[in-house]
């Protein structure tokens, strides 16, 4: 088994660990950087637009184009018919069709695609084609799939112990239901790409997407070509968040199949709109539970429902369902317990990957389970918390794997030292019950995250190094960059494997022809598995020049040594551009590919038990709000976040990662809200209707620390994922909004809050929480 140089170099010389600045960041900044749809088109470039769906529900009877056929510039139509190979383009299960056959599943669902001179003129082009359905009534609401099993797929179950038993024996019971609202990408670049044949009969794809791979298997699979007949090439997205990991291949297909068609390349962009229409979402879910625990507040057993809306087809829906009943624990040891996930259909855009891939739908259910009991026991909701926390001889989680690494607890008690969180949770108590109309919250939550892809077969990856004769290195991994700097981190850790500045290594766009068959990048896994994969390679590399070296100058290998973009041995040295010429005039290969498999990780769906997750990442916020209980609205006022990276490759990245995070999460719990109507088209299709966090949404006092613990497990230079991990140590927010609420019954009972907790949701929990309070003073004037 080859050594990997994956500890911290003891050495000055240190690229890794150092806060470097994001490969792109002056071109972001100076809007120099080249998206998609930036690249200058190829002579007699035409573009395509698609014709959607006006129904949620129905078949298809007649297309009438002829007033669109009969503007000038306008090239063709292609419908399912023109399509000679694969028409299902579903990733993992069948169910997404590239275009309507017959059957209509979804309000904006792709019918056919006008191929025109123009991009004006394909959008014109689309609005005049008319069609002709015959209506059925959509199935839009979860309550419904729920009662008439309609499920994209299987449900799933895991559980240990006789949970019923413990309930009914149980001191104190409570249960509880939650809707969580879904969310909206909202990257900043939208859906693109373009399709350029070659004159061998092969296409050259340019798109925005987090999975080259997958969009090369069914660009391939629709075109009835094999997969060396199709290139993805991707240099950076703007944004992607889980919205381009399966949705970017339908517009990147259809780009290829007119490009085949017509012989000439073709360029597909949705309206910001449409984009908004026609994806999918995060999975919005309607969760129960029903918990039993004792005078300490420590849960004795635990029954979890958790159902994700999966939309019209499975995409992702049974990975992320999953994720969702593997986080229903979240940092908590639940003794007896029982968790159900279901995957309910609908008449919608199928949902989709969303930064936490349904982490988030399920840890906060754990969330509301401490805060119902804390407030059911008149206790502080950090003590439940601390109660209930993994911990030697109390470490298994629901699905059978071991929990080994117990940081949390000494990560919340660092918080609440250096945060006062016990002063300023007096003062907030002292604040509320003197403040009629404004009351403040504070929670104080943990976030324990399993870092892997669910699916085995994608925790793998591939990189391509190579190393010039002027000492200058080529870096090319499966990794897509999406903003999150994964490109930077990994030239760091080839710098530093051979011992030279950052400046020497250049990465280029990931291409499906440099390194084949890679996983999306996603599940947080973008550095642990390209990391990898170029530290493999690089070390290749560097056994090879380390074995010149000691045979050329008499040395032993242990006392050659790389830093500071020189060689030593005993007794001279020489500067790494000179030992890379001297290889090469030796015939020594300066190339390798690299690869790396994540270990250890299994999972038996049978059973319902494995180990799914390589290691946790572990992180704690601490979140103070104000109420306004006359309007609803609120707003974040001070968050201290303490986040675990262990051996951080770029601090200054990571941090950024975590801010943006958390921000992220807030919005998705405070006032990012998606609305459909009755006949399941989207309302809120656009920045006017739908709304993100702004910067004056940022709280006053934001502070961010990163908490240095070595990976106990085998990963490069001991670091930690931290995409994912962030968003939900947002968590807080929320108990800190439940908090302020339930400071008008005395801190005894947290009203009902559902996601995303607008203005018109507080003022419905004040309600609540008024009614709750005066019939419980009722009943103690009875008693």
């Amino acid at each position: 088994m080859r050594h990997f140089e994956t500890d911290p170099p003891p050495n000055e010389h240190r690229v890794v660990g150092q806060a470097v600045a994001h490969d792109s960041a002056l071109l972001h900044v100076s809007g120099r950087a080249h998206y998609v749809d930036d690249r200058v088109e190829p002579a007699n470039c035409l573009h395509a637009y698609p014709v959607l769906s006006t129904i949620a529900a129905g078949t298809l009877v007649s297309i009438d184009a002829s007033q669109a056929l009969a503007l000038a510039g306008v090239v063709r139509l292609i419908t399912a018919a023109d399509i000679p190979g694969r028409h299902d383009i579903g990733p993992v299960f069948p169910g997404d069709p590239l275009l309507v056959e017959t059957e209509i599943r979804y309000h904006g669902q792709p019918i056919l695609l006008v191929i025109a001179q123009t991009y004006d003129l394909a959008r014109r082009a689309a609005q005049l084609v008319k069609l002709e359905y015959q209506t059925a009534v959509p199935l839009l609401d979860i309550h419904q799939a729920l009662q008439d099993q309609s499920f994209v797929r299987p449900p799933h179950r895991i559980a240990r112990g006789d949970v019923d038993a413990a309930l009914s024996l149980a001191a104190h019971r409570l249960s509880g239901q939650l809707h969580l609202g879904g969310q909206e990408h909202f990257y900043l670049e939208g859906q693109v790409a373009l399709a350029i044949p070659q004159d061998d009969g092969a296409i050259h794809l340019h798109c925005s997407t987090q999975h080259p791979t997958e969009v090369q298997h069914l660009t391939a699979q629709v075109l009835a070509k094999p997969m060396h007949a199709v290139t993805v090439e991707m240099r950076r997205m703007g944004g992607g968040f889980g919205g381009k990991e399966t949705q970017a291949a339908q517009w990147a297909v259809l780009a290829a199949l007119a490009a085949t068609l017509t012989g000439r390349a073709v360029k597909i962009r949705l309206a910001r709109s449409d984009d908004f229409r026609i994806t999918g979402k995060r999975h919005p879910f309607f969760n129960t539970y029903e918990v039993g625990f004792d005078a300490e507040g420590r849960v004795s057993a635990a029954d979890i429902v958790v159902n994700g809306h999966c939309g019209h087809s499975p995409d992702l829906s049974d990975a992320i369902v999953d994720r969702a009943m593997f986080h229903a624990d979240n940092a908590y040891f639940y003794d007896q317990v029982r968790i159900v996930g279901n995957r309910c259909l609908s008449n919608t855009a199928s949902n989709t990957a969303f930064r936490g891939f349904g982490g988030p739908q399920g840890m906060i259910v754990a969330e509301a389970l401490m805060d119902d009991i804390a407030r059911a026991l008149g206790k502080d909701p950090l003590a439940v918390r601390r109660a209930n926390l993994y911990q030697p001889g109390r470490q298994t989680t629901p699905y059978g794997q071991q929990v080994t690494q117990f940081v949390v607890a000494e990560m919340i008690d660092r918080l609440a030292h250096d945060a006062q969180y016990d002063t300023r949770r007096a003062a907030i108590t002292a604040f509320n019950r003197n403040s009629p109309i404004i009351k403040r919250g504070l929670a104080l939550t943990p976030v324990k995250f399993g870092i892997s892809f669910t699916a085995q077969h994608l925790n793998q990856a591939g990189a391509l190094v190579h190393v010039y004769n002027d000492g200058s290195i080529h870096l090319n991994h499966g990794g897509t960059e999406m903003g999150q700097g994964l490109n930077t981190k990994v030239a760091q850790i080839v710098a530093q494997v051979f011992g030279v500045s950052l400046d020497r290594v250049a990465i280029s766009a990931t291409r499906t022809d440099k390194v084949p068959n890679t996983s999306p990048t996603a599940a947080s896994a973008g550095t642990d598995l390209n990391g990898m994969a170029a530290l493999d390679a690089a070390t290749k590399i560097k056994d090879r020049l380390l074995d010149f070296v000691a045979e050329r100058y008499h040395a032993a290998r242990d006392d050659i040594e790389f830093g500071a973009d020189r060689v030593t041995y005993p007794g001279g040295e020489l500067s790494f551009a000179e030992l890379a010429n001297l290889a090469y005039l030796q015939r020594i290969s300066l190339s390798a590919n690299g690869f790396y498999a994540t270990p250890k990780i299994h999972y038996d769906r049978e059973l319902g038990t494995g180990r799914p997750f390589f290691y946790f990442s572990h992180g704690v916020a601490l979140s103070e709000v104000e109420i306004d209980i006359l309007t609803g609205e609120s707003s974040v006022t001070q968050v201290d976040l303490l986040h675990d990276v262990g051996h951080s490759i770029n601090p200054a990245l990571d941090i950024g990662q975590i801010e943006g995070g958390f921000i992220q999460g807030m919005g998705w719990l405070t006032n990012e809200e998606l609305r459909w109507n009755d006949q399941g088209a989207l309302l809120s299709a656009g920045p006017a209707t739908y709304k993100v966090p702004a910067i004056g949404d940022t709280p006053t006092r934001f502070s961010v620390q990163l908490y240095e613990s070595a990976n106990p497990e085998v990963t490069v230079f001991r670091s930690k994922a931290v995409g994912e991990p962030p968003f939900m140590l947002a968590n807080s927010v929320w108990c800190a909004l439940r908090d302020a609420l339930a400071s008008l019954t005395d801190y005894r009972y947290a009203p009902p809050l559902d996601p995303p907790a607008t203005p018109e949701k507080i003022l419905q929990a004040v309600t609540v929480a008024r009614h709750w309070q005066k019939q419980n003073q009722q009943e103690r004037r009875d008693d």
